[in-house]
């Protein structure tokens, strides 16, 4: 089944749930800084898992130990259910990796 659109008004509610996520037209964009390198790239390994069990997948770009990550739903030409759900795993993958509430709040980057 085809993920359906959000309204604005959807979007705007789900954003409270995903504080840390900037909303650029029809993405969702995050930058997030790992504590090391490696860790970055463990945390890429741990969103792809959480990706391919969603069936949805970011675009992800690896500066040094931050990650730029945008999410959209390209099936149904803007944001689903679908992009809010990734987005709240990837901060939990995030927390468990190290990265700090504030960094979380913030949606801040150091690289």
């Amino acid at each position: 089944m085809r993920p359906q659109a959000l309204s604005d008004t959807e979007i705007i509610e789900s954003l409270t749930g995903a504080p840390s996520w900037e909303h650029e037209g029809i993405s969702l964009r995050r930058s997030i800084t790992y504590p090391a390198f490696l860790t970055a790239i463990d945390a890429v390994g741990q969103i792809a898992a959480a990706a391919e069990e969603l069936d949805h997948h970011p675009d992800i770009d690896i500066r040094w130990r931050t990650l730029h990550i945008t999410l959209t739903t390209h099936d149904c030409g803007g944001l689903s259910h679908l992009d809010f759900d990734l987005a709240r795993r990837i901060d939990a993958i995030s927390t468990a990796l190290g990265v700090g509430e504030d960094e979380l709040a913030s949606g801040s980057s150091t690289a």
